[in-house]
């Protein structure tokens, strides 16, 4: 199978290959040169080579009419409507040998570079990160977008990191600084869509997608072809083995009709990976396929564990936690226990989702009080520190850090931050209009937006102000919430990861409408007990000896028969001896 993009063969050449089946011819146009024709192969590849070195620009010219970047670009340095650019990523001289971690061992932070002042403001935040307890970040996507300002998820050509962020080289920079405070590095990745300005395969490579499937960003991508197949393949490869990311966790594949390209990228990656060296792959995926996790992926998001937790912190029940407003606590314990809540149950719509997932080890399933999407989905991008109250929180994140599973949090919440997290682009002109227009109308039927005029309050995602207000603020924090996480994550480090391996659940619970209790065994035998209490009243419940308690939220003394309001009391029991 061809390499989709430039290849450098030497210092002073190049290959370069183009899949345009739409196409009568493809030449060439390196900058200060005379253009190059590609040769037409079989099934619709143009290929050549060309005399050229890193860092030289570029640009195809299709049936002599069409100028297009590389879709396989490895930089843009003017953005995605400029020439591509040569790159050799070979060349970097990696300080920190690196084989990875074990994935029992991942306390996830999510973060986007852009909020941070690109490559260089996250490689400033690593010390803290790892004094905290962080043991791996994940950058939301980089693949190049049109603008200076986006989530990511509208990136247009994947392959090229956005060059508002950095150079590759800083890139580079910044994973391998990251390994050497001990930091694993993950990237989120689309394979779904691409962005709505930048994307010019649909008039050279049409069957790159079928118009028979539509997906809420248009015409579906073709998985079937195997052209497409390794355009994906390829980029998940380059990260992980050009730029050394230990792991990548590929956005919403329930819009991927093909699973079975999903299996094949699994199996290619774990061919690719060095012996020794340990790789991880994560999943987004509504339709909570838990046989996926057993064919080449560690483990999925747990939307459902996020959404009964939302339901119980805070009353909301509109939009997609409708699924989770009856009974909630008990949707709850069953994630807790066995890891999905929807394995096959019918959602609000009528539909069947979801497949049996209580076989699968804790350490499959990424649990989150928020992230990205829970924060900036949200019409006003509001934190859980504005929704509710702090010992609920609290409580909560005793829950999360202390729980089997992988935590995941989003930047800003190891210090409580208040700052929202809005969704932001940077469209101009129509499309400008349209995202605008199309964020308001999302929330129409929302009872609090339902009012336009109340819809004219939600920030215009291509205001500049919207990426601003975006920006983590030093003074904007819960007293305390520092301190809190450091104590969480040493208390994980200590007790707990050790003894993660061989984790299973031994169920849940529930106590009341808003308490429960879940249990695991853990490896080395011992149980591991965490009494949750989210109701604004004391419930009663048999506690294990104070002496075996690990974590107690309310940080007070009190009976061992009463687990307070808000509060969170989680306890380490020796192999030789049960709960109560």
């Amino acid at each position: 199978m061809q390499r989709h993009g430039a290849h450098l063969l030497d210092a002073t050449s190049a290959r370069f290959a183009l899949w345009a089946p739409d196409a009568r011819s493809v030449s060439l146009q390196l900058e200060q040169q005379p253009a190059v024709e590609l040769l037409p192969e079989a099934d619709g590849w143009f290929t050549g080579l060309a005399p050229c070195q890193a860092g030289d620009r570029y640009r195809y010219r299709i049936d002599d009419t069409l100028q297009v970047p590389d879709p396989a670009s490895r930089y843009q340095p003017e953005g995605v409507q400029g020439p591509s650019q040569v790159v050799d990523t070979a060349s970097y001289p990696w300080r920190h040998p690196w084989q990875g971690r074990p994935w029992h061992e991942a306390v996830i932070q999510e973060l986007h570079v852009g909020l941070l002042g690109g490559y260089s403001g996250v490689m400033r935040e690593l010390p803290r990160l790892a004094e905290i307890g962080i043991t791996a970040i994940e950058l939301m996507p980089l693949g190049a977008f049109p603008g200076t300002r986006n989530w990511g998820y509208d990136g247009v050509l994947p392959f090229a990191p956005q060059h508002t962020y950095g150079s590759p080289t800083e890139l580079c920079r910044l994973i391998d600084e990251a390994h050497g405070h001990g930091l694993m590095v993950l990237l989120d990745v689309v394979y779904n869509h691409f962005g709505p300005d930048g994307n010019y395969l649909h008039q050279y490579a049409s069957t790159f997608f079928r118009e028979d499937r539509q997906t809420p960003w248009g015409a579906a991508i073709d998985f079937r072809r195997p052209q497409v197949r390794e355009f994906f393949i390829q980029n998940a490869l380059m990260w992980l083995c050009d730029y050394r990311f230990d792991g990548l966790r590929l956005d919403a594949v329930h819009a991927i009709d093909q699973p079975d390209f999903l299996i094949e990228l699994a199996q290619r990656v774990r061919a690719a990976v060095a012996p020794g060296r340990q790789v991880w792959l994560v999943l987004e995926n509504e339709h909570n396929q838990a046989s996926l996790l057993e064919q080449g992926f560690d483990a999925q998001w747990n939307d459902d564990g996020h959404n009964a937790l939302h339901v119980l912190l805070t009353g909301e029940t509109e939009g997609y936690y409708a699924d989770y407003k009856d009974r909630p606590i008990e949707k709850l314990a069953r994630s807790l226990s066995e890891g999905f809540v929807f394995q096959g149950q019918a959602n609000r719509h009528g539909t069947p989702r979801g497949e049996p997932s209580g076989h699968l080890a804790p350490s499959a399933f990424v649990l989150f009080l928020q992230n990205h999407d829970q924060i900036g989905n949200r019409a006003m991008g509001e934190r859980l520190t504005r929704l509710c109250p702090p010992p609920a929180l609290r409580a909560a994140t005793g829950l999360l850090l202390l729980a089997p599973m992988i935590p995941l949090l989003f930047m800003g919440d190891e210090e409580g931050s208040r700052r929202p997290f809005l969704f932001f682009t940077d469209h101009h002109d129509e499309l400008a209009d349209a995202v605008r227009e199309g964020r308001r109308a999302e929330f129409a039927h929302f009872a609090a937006f339902a009012d336009p005029a109340q819809r004219e309050r939600i920030p215009d995602p291509n205001a500049q102000a919207t990426f601003d207000a975006s920006q983590l603020a030093a003074q904007e924090v819960v007293a305390g919430w520092h301190g809190l996480y450091q104590r969480l994550l040493t208390l994980r480090r200590l007790h707990l990861t050790p003894r993660l391996p061989g984790s299973r659940a031994l169920g849940a619970t529930v106590l009341g409408e808003r308490a429960l209790t879940a249990r695991w065994r853990l490896g080395d035998g011992s149980q591991l007990r965490i009494d949750l209490n989210l109701a604004s009243e004391p419930q009663s419940v048999a506690l294990p000896p104070v002496e075996r308690w690990l974590f107690d939220s309310s940080d007070t003394a009190h009976l061992d028969t009463t687990l307070p309001a808000h509060s969170c009391v989680v306890s380490l029991l020796p192999p030789d001896q049960e709960a109560p």
